[in-house]
């Protein structure tokens, strides 16, 4: 089975190295950022020209861009290749509905579409532990399965087309208000004179220890905000969740107190830096 992958940013160059080490067959490669398809053919990844050039070559294949407009983009242009020996796997963070909309016109080309977005960042993509939500059938979800792990761990069908989105939303909304709770009493404590590595530690003997604090405090501590995940990517998350709330009629304060703090990070200028900069909005408050 020939395998291409589109978008090779932060987290898809990670993705798929791992899969070109991986899969013993031909591995199509592309980003509009020449220079990032240039890295991947020089690890074993054969370059391509276009999406559509991925999609016309491969038998599945993976796309892992930043927002809704840009599936959307992707979508237009792979749609012509698409044909019921064609399998896409979405693994972008995007509205759920968008993703539902793009499936029903894949489907209408006889391919077969799943979402598949991931959890965790960059250490993790690298080694190949992510962890996957997958929206899909359950045929084409035992079907991609082998594909999917090659780059992840802890891998697990959500529900039908949209469902894996619904999940990694609602996963990224609660590290949201765990980082913010984290953000605000650790300014506290620091306030305090308590430092941030003493404060963890404190906190690892209590029922408040949480993978957050545990994965960013030594990085929190140096101010050192080197990008695994960023704020501009988490802010659009916040507000993918908050309007999917509202489609559901739920409110979420703590979410909209978050999304505030992402708010405030933006205008800040902080979004290219890692999601743990969101503490020196809450300092500087």
């Amino acid at each position: 089975m020939k395998i291409g992958f589109i978008g090779l940013g932060i987290m898809g160059e990670a993705m798929c190295a791992n899969i070109i080490a991986k899969h013993d067959d031909t591995v199509y490669v592309y980003d509009h950022v020449q220079e990032k398809t240039d890295l991947l053919a020089s690890k074993g990844g054969t370059a391509c020209a276009s999406c559509a050039e991925v999609a016309e070559k491969a038998d599945l294949f993976i796309t892992m861009v930043p927002k809704s407009e840009h599936v959307r983009a992707v979508c237009e242009e792979v749609l012509p290749m698409l044909n019921q020996t064609k399998t896409w796997i979405d693994m972008s963070t995007i509205d759920p509905d968008v993703s539902v909309e793009i499936s029903q016109k894949v489907k209408q080309t006889g391919a077969s579409f799943l979402d598949a977005p991931v959890v965790k960042s960059r250490p993790a993509a690298e080694a190949g532990k992510l962890g996957i939500y997958v929206g899909g059938t359950e045929e084409d979800y035992e079907r991609v399965r082998p594909v999917l792990s090659y780059m992840g761990e802890n891998i697990i069908r959500m529900g039908d087309n949209g469902k894996g989105l619904v999940m990694k939303i609602c996963h990224n909304a609660l590290v949201s208000q765990i980082q913010n709770g984290v953000n605000e009493t650790s300014s506290l404590a620091e306030r305090n004179g308590i430092d941030i590595l003493t404060f963890a530690k404190a906190i690892s003997y209590g029922g408040g220890q949480n993978f957050y604090l545990d994965s960013k405090k030594d990085v929190i501590s140096r101010n050192d905000f080197t990008t695994a995940f960023s704020v501009a990517n988490m802010h659009k998350d916040v507000h993918i969740c908050l309007d999917l709330a509202k489609q559901c009629e739920l409110a979420m304060p703590g979410e909209e107190n978050a999304a505030r703090v992402y708010d405030d990070a933006m205008e800040a200028g902080y979004g290219n830096e890692d999601f743990s900069a969101t503490v020196k909005v809450v300092r500087g408050k």
